[in-house]
């Protein structure tokens, strides 16, 4: 069995693809990202979770993507359709495809991040590394916070079905109970936070001095080079973009006062 790697190594190689990607600002990139993630996830067994995940996510945005920029681009000049003031045109759909799959890559990466990575193992390598508790404790909730969701809605219902809840198929019995599972599972959140807050308190959460921890966290040399090869990647491919956007400015610029009066 193959050593895990050091989460942190795939906290930086996650951000800086998320760098390198934003800067390159490319739909071929962005494709080449997903398809590297989707690839990934598969070969870790995640394939069914980060797909499910991130299709929550994705499917409503492209959505939005489609109907905001595809039929309402302002600088759409190619027109394709029309229905009164809705216009299909191909630079609105060039923009939404880009921006679409910057966004699916984004999301599968930190999915497959978020459903490889072990959060107690993050935590202490972040302690090691003398981050602040804070820092970690925040990360490692966002990065729980969507199973913690899952299993108290699950709780709502069962409790709620066992007291004579009867959903049916229409969509109007659907959304009522809904209706009747958030004020539960939102009080049973903040409840939860709470509890939680009062036993970090008891453990010492917020003082200063060493800390110590019962998880062992395995790093090397070779990981520790990867992580400073990808934040000079990702250092450069952000340099690389202003020096091209500004670039592009003294270009626009020089042309605009060709342009003027001699």
């Amino acid at each position: 069995m193959s050593p895990r790697l050091n989460p942190l190594t795939t906290l930086t190689a996650a951000v800086a693809v998320l760098v390198i990607t934003t800067a390159a600002a490319s739909w071929a990139v962005s494709l080449t990202v997903a398809v590297s993630a989707v690839l990934l996830s598969a070969a870790a067994g995640t394939l069914p979770r980060v797909l499910l995940a991130a299709a929550a996510i994705i499917v409503p945005f492209w959505l939005s993507l489609l109907v905001v920029h595809g039929l309402f681009f302002p600088e759409g000049r190619t027109v394709l359709a029309s229905w009164g003031p809705a216009r299909v045109t191909a630079e609105g759909l060039s923009f939404a495809l880009e921006m679409g799959l910057r966004t699916a890559a984004f999301v599968l990466v930190l999915m497959v991040f978020s459903f490889s990575v072990r959060v107690p193992e993050l935590v202490a390598a972040l302690a090691a590394r003398r981050v602040p508790p804070q820092v970690g404790y925040v990360l490692a909730s966002t990065l729980l916070l969507a199973p913690l969701v899952a299993a108290r809605l699950d709780k709502v219902r069962q409790a709620q079905e066992s007291r004579g809840l009867v959903v049916g198929r229409g969509i109007g019995s659907r959304a009522a109970a809904i209706r009747m599972q958030m004020v539960p599972l939102v009080l049973g959140l903040v409840h939860d936070a709470g509890i939680r807050a009062q036993s970090l308190d008891a453990r010492g959460f917020r003082s200063a001095g060493p800390r110590t921890s019962y998880t062992e966290v395995r790093d090397s040399a070779a990981q520790a080079a990867f992580r400073i090869v990808a934040i000079l990647l990702a250092l450069a491919a952000v340099g690389w973009r202003i020096v091209e956007a500004l670039s592009a400015g003294s270009l626009s610029a020089l042309s605009l006062s060709g342009a003027g009066p001699g």
